[in-house]
């Protein structure tokens, strides 16, 4: 892959204030203990020429600092590190993840699952949004206008790598941030889970290590097991994301093989990293020869004017599989995903023809045909309109009946909340309470190998804002008050 360098420096620049790159800078600094707790940091005169910032920029960035308790000020003395900003986020250990643990979970999943295809039960639980939101009658009409032209031909011209417009297309997209990719690097496939599968099978061999973060989408967990391989869980937090000098630490004490990792709006805690931490990472993974596997389904859904980049715009060697779907912001039914796998791509192509073959003809031409015109941009800047709202009135409304001490993940875009309740609540009990009153939610349980989040569940706020969903939020808060008076 290449890299339009003056692109991506522009792209790079307009979305990363200077003051938060310096604000990122010096809190990684801080929990890497460079600036243990009560050292003084530089001035702001001197940290204003050692950056090249201006120094209203520099005090910009310390009064953020201070304002999120990292730092402390002394008149006529300076800033100093809080006495415990170093501590103030409790971290998980590295953990490596027993294959036992692993098929636990899978269980689970699948119960889970299969409970939110009631349509009797209030899908908070759900990894999907509202289909409603979709714009179903203008794919339906491009995918009854390709059915009346399709050729015999055509089921073999869309065997893999996939459809030709439709490669071209993602291409020109990756283009708009500045990624230059051949349609060539690009492989259709059936959906995200497809091109996550494929990645990770075209970069390991059963028994391998894979680095995971923690807490984790728990289909990262399920392939893992399928794969025979091992798993290595790396704290997460919903502010910085993985925790990029564990990581190391995991990479020197284990043959790690590939990462498989979401750098924007991760399940289910919802951060995005920052593009000097995404760089960090790529770095680091390149360092040690490491394969990442980057699912950024959600990349669409993002808040504000600008999209994030992905890891992969700053891949020099082609070690990041880059998958996407429009499962999860145009069509879920159609299930067509990709991976932009660059030197990978011939491989997962041989996978994939081992396997399931080939993605449907008939929905690569219709999605070929939608996405030629502006309706797929028009479509997405609704859709993130709707979604901010639901999950602004979902999240005024757990507010209203969860515990005072409850923390509400308040990450901008997609549309997962993240809930950490008392660490007495255990919400698998939570989860199964509220089945029992129509209720799904997302127990902790699900996303990690580990009990570190048995309190802690996810909640889908991408469903219509109603009676019946205010409702079950108040039977819920009621169930969580029982759980916390036992």
């Amino acid at each position: 892959m290449i890299v339009k360098m003056a692109a991506l420096i522009s792209n790079i620049g307009a979305r990363v204030a200077k003051y938060q790159q310096l604000v990122d800078q010096l809190r990684t600094q801080i929990e890497a203990r460079i600036w243990p707790p009560g050292e003084k940091l530089p001035s702001l005169r001197q940290q204003a020429e050692q950056s090249g910032l201006s120094l209203m920029t520099v005090m910009h960035a310390y009064e953020v600092l201070e304002s999120q308790g990292w730092i402390l000020s002394k008149p006529q003395s300076g800033y100093y590190v809080a006495p415990r900003a170093a501590e103030s986020r409790p971290r998980l250990p590295t953990q490596a993840i027993a294959k036992t643990e692993q098929a636990d979970t899978n269980s689970f999943v699948f119960d889970v699952l299969q409970a939110t295809r009631d349509p009797g039960i209030m899908p908070f639980g759900s990894a999907f949004p509202d289909p409603e939101l979709f714009p179903q009658r203008q794919l339906m009409r491009s995918l009854v206008k390709v059915s009346h032209n399709l050729k015999p031909s055509d089921a073999l011209n869309n065997l893999p790598p996939g459809n030709e417009a439709l490669r071209k297309i993602l291409a020109q997209r990756y283009a708009q941030q500045g990624i230059t990719l051949s349609p060539d690097d690009i492989v259709i496939t059936n959906g995200a889970m497809e091109a996550l599968n494929l990645s990770l099978q075209a970069v390991t061999e059963p028994g391998d290590w894979v680095v995971i973060e923690n807490p984790s989408f728990y289909g990262a967990l399920q392939v893992i097991e399928r794969l025979k391989l091992n798993a290595i869980a790396i704290a997460s937090d919903v502010e910085q994301g993985i925790d990029l000098d564990e990581l190391e630490q995991a990479l020197q004490r284990w043959p790690v093989k590939a990462c498989w990792l979401m750098t924007n709006r991760q399940n289910p805690l919802g951060f995005t990293l920052s593009a000097e931490r995404k760089q960090q990472l790529v770095t680091l993974l390149s360092r040690y020869q490491v394969a990442m596997i980057e699912d950024d389904v959600y990349s669409d859904l993002y808040s504000g004017h600008d999209k994030p980049l992905p890891a992969k715009a700053f891949d020099r060697e082609g070690n990041v599989l880059h998958c996407g779907s429009f499962s999860k912001n145009l069509v879920a039914g159609f299930r067509v995903g990709w991976v932009a796998a660059g030197r990978y791509a011939q491989r997962v192509q041989r996978i994939q023809l081992m396997s399931t073959l080939s993605t449907s003809a008939p929905m690569q031409l219709a999605l070929a045909d939608f996405l030629s015109t502006r309706s797929y941009d028009t479509h997405l800047k609704k859709l993130r309109q709707t979604l901010a709202k639901r999950k602004q009135l979902a999240q005024q409304a757990l507010r209203r009946v969860l515990p005072v001490d409850a923390q509400i993940s308040d990450t901008p875009g997609g549309y997962f909340l993240w809930i950490a309740l008392p660490q007495q609540i255990n919400t698998t009990q939570l989860y199964h309470l509220a089945l029992k009153e129509g209720i799904s939610i997302a127990p902790g349980q699900l996303f990690s190998g580990s009990e570190g989040f048995s309190h802690c569940f996810r909640f889908n706020t991408a469903w219509p804002w109603d009676a019946r969903a205010e409702a079950a939020v108040e039977t819920l808060g009621k169930l969580i008050a029982q759980l916390e008076s036992a």
